[in-house]
């Protein structure tokens, strides 16, 4: 993608620091979810309420900003991530749906929003988008992705008995598998985004499950609060160097 088409495109720009800024969103979403619901022992559904007000705000403020904003997009992220988990863990722990129905469910609700954007639209590219119409399916396919994410991830760990570890190891086999698909041009660039877009959620959220689950669990035990204020300045680091290399380019054009 070419400089002037990112000037005038919403969504950051995909290259290698946009996925690890992802990841990192991913796993502070996890933590934060799990902060919110079961730390402050508020529960799934006033933590869904909470964390839904905020991507509601933050989404929002997005889809109103004329030109993309970093600090504003990634807020959004991981919005979308924190409300994914309540999503998630209240469809299994209060719903009763299961970490296996919920993905199903969910897969589903992407597929549809996925389904009607091409129809609308003709495509399903992510960059450049400028027009309203389509960042607000966009985001509704983020926030089905992350929620979906969260939902497989624990299905790895809950539903087949895989330490977060081998979860984490699970979803990056797939995402490698992708890769070598899109190298081998099996499958084109919107495909190889959007699976690894779903499949980047469940790395970050079973690396922040091992973060913060006990020892005995086979976590390292950091924590909900630590774990969050860790990937929140990380992040806040890679999103500075993103702004400051925007910056330089913008220079020297």
């Amino acid at each position: 993608m070419t400089g002037a088409s990112q000037t005038f495109s919403k969504v950051a720009e995909v290259t290698a620091i946009f996925w690890v800024i992802k990841i990192i969103a991913t796993t502070l979403g996890e933590t934060t979810g799990d902060f919110v619901a079961q730390t402050l022992n508020l529960g799934y559904v006033v933590g869904l309420a909470i964390t839904g007000a905020l991507l509601v705000v933050l989404v929002g403020a997005q889809i109103r900003a004329r030109s993309y904003h970093p600090v504003l997009f990634w807020a959004a992220i991981v919005a979308t991530t924190t409300a994914g988990t309540e999503i998630s863990d209240l469809m299994d722990r209060t719903l009763h749906v299961g970490y296996l129905g919920g993905s199903l469910i969910l897969s589903a609700a992407l597929a549809i929003t996925l389904a009607v954007w091409y129809r609308r639209e003709g495509n399903l590219r992510v960059n450049p988008i400028v027009e309203r119409r389509v960042e607000i399916l966009f985001w509704t396919a983020v926030l089905f992705s992350n929620s979906l994410g969260t939902a497989f991830g624990d299905w790895l760990v809950d539903g087949l008995g895989l330490s977060y570890l081998g979860g984490a190891i699970v979803c990056m086999a797939v995402i490698g598998a992708v890769l070598l698909a899109h190298r081998t041009k099996v499958l084109g660039e919107v495909a190889v985004f959007w699976i690894a877009f779903v499949f980047t959620r469940p790395f970050g959220a079973t690396f922040g499950d091992l973060l913060t689950k006990a020892k005995a669990s086979g976590g390292f035990d950091l924590g909900t609060y630590n774990a969050s204020l860790f990937c929140l300045l990380l992040i806040a680091a890679l999103v500075a160097l993103e702004m400051r290399r925007r910056r330089a380019d913008h220079i020297a054009r």
